[in-house]
């Protein structure tokens, strides 16, 4: 069944590894107080894509509530990290979008 949810899947591991690089990377940023809210955000959204791709892999009973949380964590991390121009921010902004419209296209 996992072969289903491979899009879903592979959309949810990128996304993972985008926010883990902007988390880090906003870490050595200068003002790292201004990027507490995009580091926070960041770590619950890698969070939830790597549950997301662990649930749909193993064909879970509850992956489309996992994908809507997965999909609604996506969208607020990718507009907080939108607001910044850094650019591990906005390759996490588009990274987050991609992985939201996708686990909301595999739900539906």
């Amino acid at each position: 069944m996992h072969e289903a949810y491979q899009e879903c899947i592979d959309e949810c591991l990128r996304c993972m590894q985008a926010c883990n690089h902007c988390y880090d990377a906003c870490l050595k940023e200068e003002d790292v107080k201004m990027m507490a809210g995009c580091i926070r955000l960041d770590r619950e959204c890698a969070d939830i894509c790597s549950l997301a791709a662990e649930m749909m892999a193993r064909n879970s009973p509850f992956v489309n509530e996992i994908c809507e949380l997965c999909a609604k964590v996506c969208e607020a991390c990718g507009k907080e990290c939108e607001k910044h121009d850094m650019q591990h921010c906005q390759d996490c902004a588009k990274a987050c979008y991609r992985c939201a419209e996708v686990c909301r296209k595999m739900v539906s």
